[in-house]
């Protein structure tokens, strides 16, 4: 029987209830972050040989020699052509629709001239090159890769490289499928701290990247932490988690799905149920039960609704709506009568699913918004992975002789206050 927390808003203690449902322990412990920075130093000291050693060492292969961690492009295709046709199908309309939302998102430059007729304005170009992380062995996320890379494809990102870890030899063909439908240039059979240190400093085997995305295991996020600076990353990866606004009208064996989707993520994944009718929260606990049996990850499932799900009783939408604002959750779902009247309310969320038929799973595959999220709370100031993650900003700013004078004068006055007499001298020599 599944055993879930049950908060009530009106309580007097609820913000100490809510306050230890959400702290989670350290992400990375001292431990990993050492094994890490051996890690990357080896990397960065012995290259292709120290890659080859970890790789053997972690993920229990007998690689002789670099080169044989590259999966080619012919490889790739082949995999694509033996996919079952439904599911080559449905990778095809999912990949068609990440990329059309993700047209919308491309930034584009701009100039105008101010009122000294100089020419001030902005110019995006992509990055040269990004590395995308995807998890492999047993575990199959071709959606990641379609996430990843068709972003930074429509960024017009010159070159992108996957890394996906092989333990034991072993590589989900759909996972190399899905790097042919997303035009991923190079893909490696190498993963963990090694694969992202070999993605930042480069390898004579691997190229150097200049950002890498994607999610992977507290020793990947580490990896992440420790080579931020020499390369750009989108964000650190915590578990999985989603949070649904209810009202008393929703089909309750809808949301204890809903909830489950994200459970059985792991066991740190974290689902929770809002709503002002307390008799709704009680249809969701039995619906639960039912619809456990028989779910091939139930163990995990079970083992995360006890330990970081939650129904949380509010007194009316609004409420439902603050206590959400403070979660800051990875997902939302708003499955009540009249969602976008809730939207107003909404400060922080990475993916909000509107109406009663937009579950979260829409999201993780072929709705066309991106599904790596911002989690643990980020979401109070980070985005979801998207082309501008591929694309940089720089300024444009060009004077003329007219033009130049009144900024020499501003400059040079301030730069004097701050004590910087070279800058106000440069500056005053165009005026």
């Amino acid at each position: 029987m599944i055993e879930v927390q049950r908060l009530d808003a009106g309580a007097a203690d609820f913000d100490r209830q809510l306050d230890a449902l959400l702290d989670r322990a350290p992400e990375t412990g001292a431990e990993v972050v050492a094994a890490v920075d051996t890690i990357v130093a080896a990397i960065r000291a012995r290259g292709d040989e120290a890659l080859i050693e970890l790789t053997n060492r972690f993920d229990r292969r007998q690689v002789g020699a670099a080169a044989a961690l590259e999966i080619d492009a012919e490889a790739r295709a082949r995999a694509w052509q033996a996919l079952d046709p439904d599911l080559r199908d449905a990778l095809e309309q999912a990949a068609v629709r990440i990329r059309a939302y993700a047209e919308h998102q491309k930034l584009s430059g701009f100039e105008f001239t101010d009122g000294l007729g100089n020419r001030l304005g902005q110019q995006v170009t992509p990055l040269d090159r990004v590395g995308i992380y995807v998890p492999g062995g047993k575990a199959a996320y071709p959606s990641s890769v379609l996430m990843n890379a068709i972003p930074a494809r429509v960024a017009g990102v010159g070159e992108i490289v996957m890394v996906v870890p092989a333990p034991g030899g072993e590589l989900n063909p759909v996972v190399l499928a899905a790097a042919h439908l997303a035009e991923v240039d190079r893909v490696f059979t190498v993963g963990g701290a090694q694969a992202v240190a070999a993605l930042a400093y480069g390898t004579a085997t691997i190229p150097a990247v200049d950002k890498i995305v994607g999610p992977g295991n507290a020793y990947v996020a580490a990896a992440k932490r420790a080579v931020f600076g020499r390369v750009g990353i989108d964000s650190i990866a915590g578990p999985s988690e989603i949070v649904i606004i209810s009202d008393g009208d929703s089909d309750p064996r809808w949301l204890a799905m809903d909830l489950f989707s994200q459970a059985e993520h792991g066991e740190d994944s974290e689902a929770i149920l809002i709503s002002p009718d307390v008799a709704l929260l009680d249809r969701v606990a039995a619906a639960m039960n039912e619809r456990i049996a028989g779910l091939p990850r139930a163990q995990t499932v079970e083992i995360s609704m006890r330990s970081r799900g939650a129904l949380i009783a509010v007194p009316d939408l609004e409420t439902a709506c603050e206590v959400s604002n403070r979660i800051a959750p990875e997902h939302l779902e708003l499955a009540v009568e009249q969602p976008r009247a809730l939207l107003p309310r909404i400060r922080h969320a990475g993916a909000i699913f509107i109406g009663r038929h937009t579950p979260e799973a829409f999201g993780d595959y072929c709705a066309g918004p991106n599904h790596v999220l911002p989690t643990s709370r980020a979401a109070r100031f980070s985005n979801p992975l998207g082309v501008y993650e591929f694309q940089k900003r720089s300024s444009l700013i060009e004077c003329t002789p007219d033009g130049a004078r009144p900024l020499a004068r501003i400059a040079g006055c301030i730069a004097d206050a701050e004590g910087l007499q070279a800058h106000a001298q440069s500056a005053r020599d165009r005026g």
